[in-house]
């Protein structure tokens, strides 16, 4: 199915309806609840990595608030068991047999707050639900919600009491950005006497919106040379004297379908090689592991990822279409 200039249209009014509803609980911070929203339509995962106050909880929260479907909340800590996140198996005395209670996981979007808390038992109980939609307990499979969306947030800096995500965990979460400080002009709107601690957005769009959205997403036309221009990023990662280990497929297929949700997003039926460029980072710089000699030196994985976008040439605009 080719997306028609109506559809693109259609979907980049919507888009921007949806952000400037969540934007009215996290102000000044555009291009990262843009960036959330293109992982939702794209059915992929964020992961909001921050300082403490910057307000990750605040867009995970008002994300779910926006589209009328079902969320939850799971607060992340040391003593947290699996069970508790996916769901138990319970004998019920009075019926005499044995009864499933889900767990907070059975949600369209799922808050996994501070997720870098809870053990790395509790952490992976997240990985198949993430990858499939779908928890297995007890040898039954039970499918999350439609759409499905985990919204995790982690604090980088405090490293006491946490368990770092590990590599396959974190190559499930299609993106990872942060929110930053607001700037003095949003600050002084935060600080200002009669806005409520806590922002409360109405829900505005269906659950058949975003699948809508995303169906269409599937559809946004990507040049053989957009895809080369990925792989040649991916391949980069793999072969770069500072990287121990690369992007792997999965995040190059996250990557495209990112660029065709962020092309609609826009108004275009058709990816251009700035939407590689402008989602390279988030969908691809967490996924890096970095020699240890870089890392003593300083090297991050942004930087990584940007030398990168210098150093490979894109394709020219001439035939994306």
């Amino acid at each position: 199915m080719t997306v028609t200039d109506e559809q693109a249209e259609w979907f980049a009014a919507t888009f921007a309806a949806l952000t400037d509803n969540v934007e009215r609980a996290v102000l000044g911070k555009r291009h990262v609840v843009e960036l959330a929203f293109t992982a939702m339509v794209s059915q992929g995962h964020l992961l909001l990595e921050d300082v403490p106050g910057t307000g990750k909880t605040s867009l995970a929260r008002a994300l779910a608030q926006t589209i009328k479907g079902t969320n939850t909340r799971i607060q992340f800590t040391p003593d947290l068991l699996p069970g508790d996140v996916t769901g138990i198996t319970v004998f019920d005395q009075s019926k005499g047999s044995f009864e499933f209670h889900a767990g907070p996981v059975f949600a369209n979007v799922v808050l996994a707050d501070e997720i870098n808390r809870a053990s790395p038992k509790t952490q992976s109980s997240l990985l198949e639900v993430m990858e499939e939609g779908s928890v297995t307990v007890d040898g039954v499979t039970r499918q999350a919600g439609s759409p499905f969306m985990v919204v995790a947030t982690q604090n980088p800096v405090e490293q006491a009491g946490t368990y770092p995500l590990p590599e396959a965990q974190l190559d499930r979460f299609m993106m990872r950005t942060s929110l930053g400080y607001p700037d003095h002009g949003a600050t002084l709107q935060i600080l200002d006497a009669g806005r409520p601690a806590k922002v409360t957005v109405p829900q505005i769009a269906e659950l058949q919106t975003v699948a809508a959205m995303s169906g269409l997403a599937r559809e946004a036309h990507t040049s053989p040379l957009i895809l080369d221009y990925i792989a040649r990023i991916v391949d980069a990662t793999r072969s770069a004297t500072q990287v121990r280990l690369g992007v792997s497929v999965r995040g190059a297929l996250a990557l495209a379908r990112g660029c065709r949700a962020w092309a609609l997003a826009h108004g275009r039926t058709y990816v251009t090689p700035d939407d590689v460029k402008t989602l390279a980072e988030p969908v691809l710089a967490h996924r890096l592991i970095l020699d240890p000699e870089a890392e003593f030196d300083g090297v991050t994985q942004t930087a990584v990822i940007g030398q990168i976008l210098l150093d490979t040439a894109p394709p020219s605009q001439q035939d994306l279409r």
